[in-house]
């Protein structure tokens, strides 16, 4: 069975799962104040790990796999979700590589009836420093409703960058301004806080969830 970090009230309407960036576990501070920053705005949020990154708290440094070969645990961890009691809407996603395999197995659970959304929370379009190789082929004609959170100077996937991507009308872009892969922007440059793009994210996250 999966292990599930778990947020939120469990009366909530929509529960949101969760998966991790290639580099950092389940409850990294980020993923732990984006969990917590739902969790407030009313979701059920349930966080999750890939066996490579679970094997890290046994001290087996694994790096981490190709994102398409761990499409099968991101599709038996909506099942376990599910076999734990969690019904109603559930809107899959995650962190970086956490969104990107989401992404490849969304259309399959959304015409399955299983998921009713997508959310990205800094998708990685390209590796920094290599904006030819694109992870945008599956996206052109993504039929999943959509909501990804990219910062204005992420690496992974620019805003001038991104404005020039093939992606399906079901995705809608959220830009947060000076916001880096981990959505953090720096106060002292943007007047922005973390606090701040975590509210703008969750209360378009709320409204977003509330249209689907």
């Amino acid at each position: 069975m999966t292990t599930f970090l778990l947020d939120g009230p469990e009366t909530a309407p929509t529960t949101i799962l969760l998966a991790h960036g290639a580099g950092a576990p389940m409850d990294s501070a980020s993923m732990t104040a984006t969990a917590k920053a739902l969790a407030e705005a009313g979701f059920r949020v349930a966080r999750f790990e890939f066996h490579y990154m679970a094997a890290r708290r046994y001290g087996h440094r694994k790096p981490p796999p190709r994102a398409e070969t761990v499409n099968p645990e991101y599709i038996k961890a909506i099942a376990d979700l599910r076999a734990k009691g969690v019904k109603g809407p559930l809107i899959i996603g995650g962190k970086s590589m956490g969104g990107r395999v989401a992404s490849m197995i969304a259309d399959e659970m959304f015409s399955k009836g299983e998921i009713s959304g997508l959310l990205c929370l800094g998708y990685p379009f390209h590796p920094p420093g290599k904006p030819t190789q694109l992870r945008t082929k599956h996206l052109a004609d993504l039929r999943t409703p959509t909501l990804i959170f990219q910062g204005t100077r992420d690496e992974f996937g620019t805003r001038d960058e991104v404005a020039t991507y093939d992606l399906s009308d079901a995705i809608e872009m959220r830009w947060l301004e000076d916001g880096d892969h981990d959505l953090k922007p720096r106060k002292s440059i943007s007047g922005f806080s973390t606090a701040d793009h975590l509210k703008t994210m969750t209360d378009a996250v709320k409204a977003w969830a509330g249209r689907l």
